[in-house]
């Protein structure tokens, strides 16, 4: 089949296009999928670089093309095990199950599903544990690919197979972060907003009838505000001086960096943060005084619930959200694809097509 493998950490010359990879088999449990569409994420370029290792300090887009020049394998991975090469990418994947392992029903074949892209039975459903799926095992950069038969789940929606491959990554993220702040009909700043999983949470957050504020540039405030924001902030105005301090009960940031303080001074006394993302760098220095003297609750967001993701099925198939696809591109193109998404020109999500199966 042809696939995309990742031959170690480092620039775009680690992704490999192959057309001579075997088909994997499913296993006991698991099912065979004929990949129709990925969506590409952050986490597929900052595990490419190595950027999860805790000796890099700066954001993805300085390593993003190139890589970084000094890396620490053990660590750099979401879980902080070293990865094993080559590696398949790819959390986001629509397709159709093509066949199934021991002890899944041969009635499954031919459904239209996703994959749940934080995995839990290969941790065994241990708490505050999984795996994501294209980092731990072989992802959706693929024509095909293997998926425990529990966690890809049946999608019924007329929507396209790019669309759909735009939803499992971005929007199990933003809901989790909502799910983890319990946002209600509240004020609710989203950094990153014009990216596939700021755009997911201006959604989500509405849906929750919240009030949100989104951070994006000034060119992309129009698109953001017709996605449901109610007010948008340029991404480079001081968010105190745009909004005042005190003024928001929760932040849901996807960027990170030096702008932390601000937006935790930001918050009203007994608000929230949550963070998913750190794309502005993974380093920040914030006051503890703040913390305390405020009493803000901090979530770090990367385990999922079950429920998570199983609502975002639900939220699909109702329509109650819908993810914006800017641009596709072959699978073949995945380094072009790939140094578009750095510049972060687009609105949304970009997503990959594998080449139709030729048997």
């Amino acid at each position: 089949m042809a696939a995309v493998l990742l031959t170690g950490h480092g620039g775009l010359e680690k992704l490999e296009y192959r057309t001579d990879v075997p088909v994997p088999r499913p296993k006991k449990g698991e099912v065979l999928i004929r990949v129709a569409a990925a969506g590409i994420n952050n986490t597929d370029v900052n595990t490419r670089i190595g950027w999860y290792s805790k000796v890099i300090t700066s954001g993805t887009g300085e390593g993003g093309s190139a890589g970084f020049d000094t890396v620490d394998d053990a660590d750099a991975t979401w879980t902080g095990k070293a990865l094993e090469f080559p590696r398949i990418q790819g959390a986001d994947v629509c397709g159709r199950i093509a066949d199934v392992g021991e002890g899944v029903s041969r009635h499954r074949v031919g459904e239209r599903v996703l994959v749940r892209n934080m995995l839990r039975t290969p941790v065994d459903y241990q708490p505050f544990a999984c795996w994501t799926f294209g980092s731990e095992c072989d992802g959706g950069f693929a024509q095909f690919t293997v998926a425990p038969a529990a966690e890809t789940y049946a999608v019924h929606s007329d929507w396209s197979d790019e669309e759909l491959a735009a939803v499992p990554c971005a929007y199990s993220t933003a809901e989790n972060m909502m799910h983890r702040a319990a946002v209600g009909a509240e004020r609710v700043l989203v950094t990153g907003a014009s990216g596939g999983v700021g755009l997911a949470a201006v959604q989500l957050a509405k849906r929750r009838g919240a009030t949100v504020i989104a951070v994006c540039s000034a060119t992309k405030a129009a698109d953001v505000m017709a996605q449901g924001a109610d007010q948008t902030v340029d991404r480079g105005a001081d968010v105190i001086s745009a909004l005042g301090g005190g003024s928001v009960d929760v932040v849901i940031d996807l960027v990170g960096g030096p702008q932390v303080p601000r937006l935790l001074d930001l918050l009203r006394p007994g608000g929230r943060y949550a963070i998913a993302g750190a794309i502005g760098g993974p380093v920040a220095e914030i006051d503890l005084r703040t913390l305390y003297l405020k009493d803000l609750s901090v979530f770090g967001c990367t385990f999922q619930e079950d429920e998570v993701f199983e609502n975002v099925i639900k939220y699909v198939e109702r329509e109650e959200v819908r993810p914006v696809v800017s641009r596709t591109y072959p699978l073949n193109a995945i380094a072009g694809a790939q140094e578009d998404f750095l510049t972060k020109r687009h609105l949304g999500k970009l997503v990959l097509i594998p080449p139709a199966p030729t048997a």
